[in-house]
């Protein structure tokens, strides 16, 4: 390396030899604005890392849902509609100087989904009218009972208001649909009751005010429901579908974990079997999504009073399945394994076992994402019992099997084993209780049936066809689609 390479580096090294041929080597500190200028080289590299990321995460963010982005911009569209009020001049003489609480009208109540800006919009709209009407009495009653009594009677009945909402807070129901009204009324009755004992004209402000938020909440809706709507029934309805799929891949992946070293052909589930965290975690999600879902008007397949809390109990009864699969999945990573050749001997009847688990959340995953009658799962259920009564005899033919073999292992070498068993008779039996919720889903929202829409597919195909099929074709046709009592 030469001088000038050195020297930008940071420093200069000379190499001096001496006569009895040994090296010595001697280091030049580079100046003060060497130093500066390699932290200033090092801090814009580094910006410029952080600014990539930054950038590739935002990119990220929208690309996987573009909804997103068109949020933001529906957002921008209705601040940009409801600044007409601040610059139209009829329309800013006619609410005065409350335009503002039109802005901030939209600021708070314009949300992602519809159902949380019809929430927030109803709950504003009636919260502040009722505040309104009501702060409008106090003082109407406050100003005839005289100038000595009327600061006590607006104290008093501001106290008492708002120690009375606040509490309501905590009652259950109004904490899950009128928690935003509750603190909207508190605000509204605190301003216009407070406002209202400085202010002559009490009515026209709160007019001003009433008229500039329904501007702001109507301004709202209408973008939100309008402009590439995002329906939150739909997405607790997609999240239910992802869950079941997730759900049963991750049955299929611990078993498969468990069971990899013991069988050679196959592999480890990988990530696969990690999807039941997504069912544990989305308690929230569903729960949100299912109260402001509530709101909504009808719209495509979700007609009115859907049962969306119904949607719940499928979700309860996933996660009620969902933390069996999680001590699966720990049975997998343990340190504590049973031994090669016990797993081998249960190893074709577990993974049996988990594909049948897995092929009945599967279908219940298809029937309600296709919105039809779930009448398949019956076959399916009856499936994965008889593959649990097959795990059953093995189990109980294999402690003779056990004792037949090596002396050094015992029965409690073979317990893990025992225990992954165990866990998989009951992920059967709460998938079970999957399938109950799911049914019930299908008969309260009225699922469509699948054999009514074949038939009218089939007359329609005759009419429009009539003498196409020949009557050989036909019986053949039939005789394909007529099974055999052992299959069924």
């Amino acid at each position: 390396m030469d001088a000038a390479a050195r020297e930008q580096q940071g420093g200069v090294e000379w190499r001096v030899t001496v006569p009895e041929g040994a090296s010595v080597a001697v280091e030049h500190e580079a100046g003060a604005a060497g130093r500066a200028w390699a932290w200033v080289v090092a801090c814009a590299v580094a910006l410029r890392a952080a600014v990539a990321g930054f950038a590739g995460k935002v990119w990220k963010i929208g690309a996987d849902d573009p909804r997103r982005a068109v949020h933001g911009l529906k957002v921008g569209l209705a601040l940009t509609l409801v600044s007409v009020v601040y610059y139209a001049r009829p329309v800013y003489d006619g609410v005065g100087g409350n335009a503002m609480w039109a802005v901030m009208t939209v600021v708070v109540v314009f949300e992602y989904t519809v159902g949380g800006c019809m929430y927030k919009g109803f709950n504003r709209a009636v919260a502040t009218a009722s505040a309104g009407l009501l702060a409008l009495g106090v003082n109407w009653v406050a100003d005839k009972s005289g100038d000595k009594l009327e600061p006590f009677i607006l104290s008093g009945s501001l106290f008492l208001l708002a120690a009375a909402a606040t509490f309501s807070r905590f009652i259950p129901t109004v904490k899950a649909r009128f928690d935003y009204g509750v603190t909207i009324f508190i605000l509204t009755f605190s301003l216009v009751a407070v406002s209202g004992y400085r202010v002559d004209q009490l009515l026209d402000l709160a007019q001003q005010r009433m008229s500039t938020i329904g501007i702001g909440i109507v301004i709202c809706l209408a973008i939100c429901v309008v402009i590439w709507p995002v329906w939150a029934g739909q997405e607790l309805h997609l999240l239910t579908v992802r869950n079941m799929e997730k759900l049963a891949g991750a049955v299929e992946g611990c078993v498969e974990d468990y069971f990899a070293a013991a069988k050679p052909s196959s592999q480890a589930a990988g990530g696969r079997s990690e999807g039941y965290k997504c069912v544990l975690n989305s308690k929230a999600s569903e729960d949100s999504q299912a109260n402001l879902a509530r709101w909504e008007p009808p719209h495509g397949r979700f007609g009115f009073r859907h049962p969306y809390a119904q949607y719940a109990k499928v979700g309860a009864a996933m996660r009620h399945c969902a933390y069996c699969v999680e001590a699966l999945s720990s049975c997998a990573r343990a340190e504590v394994q049973a031994p090669e050749h016990a797993k081998r001997m249960l190893g074709d009847v577990c993974t049996r076992l988990a594909a049948q688990c897995a092929r009945v959340l599967r279908e219940a995953s298809s029937s309600v994402a296709a919105m039809t009658d779930p009448k398949t799962l019956d076959f399916a259920v009856a499936d994965m019992n008889t593959a649990v009564h097959e795990l059953q005899v093995d189990l109980r033919a294999l402690p003779p099997v056990l004792a037949l073999g090596p002396a050094e292992m015992s029965l409690m070498d073979a317990m893990p084993l025992f225990t992954v068993a165990s866990l998989l008779i009951e992920i059967s039996a709460r998938v079970e209780g999957v399938v109950d919720a799911v049914e019930t889903l299908a008969t309260l929202a009225n699922f469509r049936q699948v054999e009514d829409d074949d038939d009218k597919k089939g007359q329609t195909e005759m009419k429009v066809h009539p003498l196409n099929v020949p009557d050989d074709d036909a019986s053949t046709k039939e005789s394909q689609t007529t099974k055999h009592p052992e299959q069924v």
